[in-house]
């Protein structure tokens, strides 16, 4: 053993030098490669979900070079191996016979040859090195042997198809495929193939719109080859002669334009699967234009369409803006920009309200003249009706109620609510916005919006689902590349995250059925269509129009208007919007109403008046499942006993008729100012009738303010004569034809009869208003006058 050793160092010394040699070669072989082979920019590409291109942007350089394949094409494979590299499979690199050829051939003609073989060209792309001499060749062969080792066959392929040049600035197979055809590269034909397999060649001569004759020899020759090898059959071949040649490149799609753009500044040069469902984007796209044209003619020159997948978040469609010029800021994806929400928001303060116990569905909430520290609401008409259900409130999208509403429940808890709806635009103080944060004082995006309304669908549908469970992160944000980690939905919990699945199906019960203006006959058909719990928004001054739609499936995000901001007559979410999300909805899967999610629901008796929990004095009564929480609330407050006389037209007490004779009813009353409206807009209200003439009145509220009301300061305005308008002071009487007597401090200023309206010229200064009515009740307020500045 030991004479073995010795003599193996006795040889290695004696080759020491030659040992290092080699070494120091067998290293620069193994390092000869940069650890990324091309290093080069590529252009973005977003495809749809099914794998069709829906855009893409050009590389950073300049250059159409899409991402590198994941695999060639079977017929573009076989047409580049029979034109460039036959034994690709065979050689370790290079081509020992096909070298020996070229070098011959360039020292005994003028025609020079390359026979270098993929491998080596895939070396030459890589180095970016143009010169043509033996020594780059050998740099190339010991470089295209170590690609040899260190990747497959079929990687080096795809490297050729990747990066190979196919004339101008198109770089790649996938590239050259849709620029010259429009399709991708595993649809060529073999013509198509076998044309593009040639131009590599020498993409500077052959271009395809000129030199055509040299490019259809080459063509022709390579198919003929493929023929004879049998590659391919004589009627394919003969077929394959008659495709034309490809001509002036063709423009890549814009099947999603704001989404592809999306992709390029979050997925710069990246090829990204998209959710996007293909043909329900070419649908969209399709009514999108047709809208835009529509609502051009009024100057309305941007919208957006939005459509999620409730039960997983995904975004299936997607146009950030409509198709309209340059000039009108198509570029512009309005889709992840704050708008003000106008009355977008009103469902989730419904839904609050519900859920937390405070009102019942159909709960009637007042509808007057209304100022909160000098914010004064209106409604759209401009029209009162003294008290509506809540519900019907929502569905006309009221905002004297939802105004009203917002203050009974807190500002600051609905803008907590907002938060965790991730309303991410909604970032300033909540006494920021202040009341005016129901009626567009804020601003949200199509984006956060529609996803907000998904997370208040899955949450109930994934109670009706589970065993009346939910889960902890609902509101999520969505998600449009496939390859994502799907959303964390959280963990199982008993309790929702924010609303449960009572308040969230009475809020879509309500917002099913929407209770138009009068006018509005032409909505009537849309009743034919699937079910769908709906909202529309229209923001101050016209300026933005919304809808959102939900569905058991689907939620339909929709706006309107105008990039600028400009505002426009009729930009409203009901003639603007609604009509693009019922067109929408007509071309989505048709789907189910919600299931009811009884476990969250109680059956009780409702007054059918008032919405509220029957009282002992309710006449109509009935059944109704309401949200659990909804059982807190207090019973019906406007039904009350009365003792009439005989006659029945007057009331009556102890103090004035005789028990025995007296008639006990039971009588819906509202106070005074909600009775003033409501009276108005129903004929079959009937006010409490009159106490007898020598009855005591037992603290009976019988008369209040319309106008001023308390702590309501009075700005006096001047006509263009300079002279003071007069201010208009207003009451409201359970019996209108009382007399009611005025006084300003202990001044009297008039008496009023059934219209109790009084107009007054009074100077600035703080005052008390006082009305007596010819019985005796009276009441006061403070007022403060002040004179408007111009």
């Amino acid at each position: 053993m030991k004479n073995q050793e010795h003599h193996i160092i006795a040889t290695l010394k004696k080759h020491k030098f030659k040992l290092s040699a080699f070494l120091i070669v067998f290293l620069f072989w193994l390092f000869c490669l940069p650890s990324n082979l091309f290093d080069v920019p590529t252009a973005t590409v977003a495809e749809s979900r099914e794998g069709y291109m829906l855009g893409a942007r050009i590389a950073e350089d300049g250059q159409w070079r899409f991402p590198q394949l994941d695999s060639v094409p079977y017929r573009f494979e076989q047409s580049i191996l029979h034109f460039e590299d036959e034994y690709f499979y065979n050689h370790p690199g290079f081509n020992p016979v096909s070298m020996s050829k070229a070098i011959w051939g360039n020292l005994t003609t003028d025609k020079r040859r390359g026979g270098s073989t993929l491998t080596q060209q895939v070396i030459r792309l890589a180095r970016k090195n143009k010169q043509r001499n033996y020594l780059e060749k050998g740099i190339e062969v010991v470089q295209a042997t170590r690609l040899e080792a260190g990747y497959s066959k079929q990687e080096i392929l795809n490297f050729y198809a990747s990066y190979a040049p196919f004339g101008g600035n198109v770089v790649g197979l996938e590239t050259a495929s849709w620029r010259y055809f429009g399709i991708p590269s595993n649809e060529l034909s073999w013509g198509q193939a076998s044309a593009l397999a040639v131009l590599p060649n020498a993409p500077s001569l052959i271009f395809p719109g000129k030199n055509e004759v040299v490019l259809k020899r080459k063509r022709d020759r390579l198919l003929l080859k493929l023929f004879q090898k049998e590659i391919i059959d004589q009627t394919t071949y003969e077929l394959a002669l008659l495709e034309k040649l490809p001509g002036k490149p063709f423009p890549l799609p814009e099947i999603a334009q704001h989404l592809t753009e999306k992709v390029r500044s979050e997925h710069r040069g990246k090829r990204i699967k998209t959710t996007i469902d293909f043909s329900l984007q070419q649908k969209i796209n399709r009514i999108t234009k047709e809208h835009h044209y529509m609502l051009s003619q009024n100057e309305i020159h941007n919208l957006s369409v939005l459509i999620m997948d409730v039960e997983t978040r995904e975004v299936l469609a997607y146009v950030g803006n409509a198709p309209t010029s340059v000039a009108n800021a198509n570029y512009v994806d309005i889709i992840d920009k704050p708008r003000s929400t106008g009355s977008i928001l009103k469902p989730f303060l419904y839904a609050s309200l519900l859920d937390a116990g405070e009102i019942l569905p159909n709960t009637i909430v007042a509808d007057i003249p209304t100022v909160i520290n000098g914010y004064s609401p209106e409604n759209f008409d401009q029209e009162f009706n003294g008290a509506v259900p809540a519900s019907e409130a929502l569905s006309r999208s009221l905002n004297i109620p939802a105004v009203r509403m917002l203050r009974e429940y807190g500002l600051q808890r609905f803008y907590n609510t907002l938060s965790t709806l991730n309303q991410k635009s909604i970032d300033k103080p909540a006494d920021y916005y202040g009341l005016s944060l129901i009626l567009g004082g804020a601003e949200s995006s199509l984006w956060d919006i529609t996803s907000a309304y998904a997370g208040m669908a899955s949450t109930l549908n994934f109670f009706n689902q589970s065993s009346s469970e939910y889960r902890s992160n609902e509101y999520v944000s969505p998600v449009y590349v496939s390859e994502e980690k799907e959303n964390d939905f959280g963990k199982i919990q008993a309790n929702p995250q924010l609303f449960d699945a009572g308040a969230i199906y009475k809020t879509f019960t309500a917002m099913q059925k929407v209770n138009r203006p009068q006018g509005e006959e032409n909505w009537d058909f849309f009743s034919h269509s699937q079910p769908i719990a709906w909202k529309t928004g229209t923001s101050f001054g016209f300026k933005d129009a919304w809808a959102v739609g939900v569905t058991p499936k689907y939620v339909i995000g929709i706006w309107a208007g105008n990039a600028d901001g400009e505002g426009r007559p009729g930009l409203t979410g009901l003639q603007a919007a609604a009509p693009i999300l019922f067109d929408v909805l007509d071309v989505l899967p048709k789907s189910e109403w919600f299931a009811t999610p009884y476990d969250e629901l109680i059956e009780t008796e409702i007054c059918s008046k008032t919405g509220h929990l029957a009282g002992v004095f309710c006449d109509q009564i009935a059944l109704e499942f309401i949200p659990k929480n909804g059982s807190r609330t207090e019973t019906c407050p406007y039904h009350q006993q009365v003792f009439l006389d005989a006659s029945e037209a007057y009331r009556v007490n102890a103090s004035c008729y005789p028990l025995a004779e007296m008639k006990q009813q039971s009588w819906f009353s509202l106070p005074p100012v909600l009775e003033y409206y409501y009276a108005q807009k129903h004929p079959e209200y009937t006010p409490l009738p009159p106490f007898k003439f020598d009855c005591i009145q037992e603290g009976e509220k019988t008369l209040d303010f319309i106008f001023p009301k308390k702590n309501e300061t009075i700005l006096l305005s001047k006509n263009f004569d300079e002279t003071t308008n007069e201010v208009i002071f207003k009451l409201a009487h359970r019996t209108p034809e009382t007399t009611v007597y005025w006084y300003l401090d202990n001044t009297f200023i008039g008496s009023t009869q059934s219209f109790h309206e009084l107009a007054l010229a009074p100077k600035p200064g703080n005052y008390i208003v006082t009305a007596t009515d010819q019985n005796g009740n009276t009441i006061k307020q403070k007022v403060e006058i002040s004179m408007a500045s111009h």
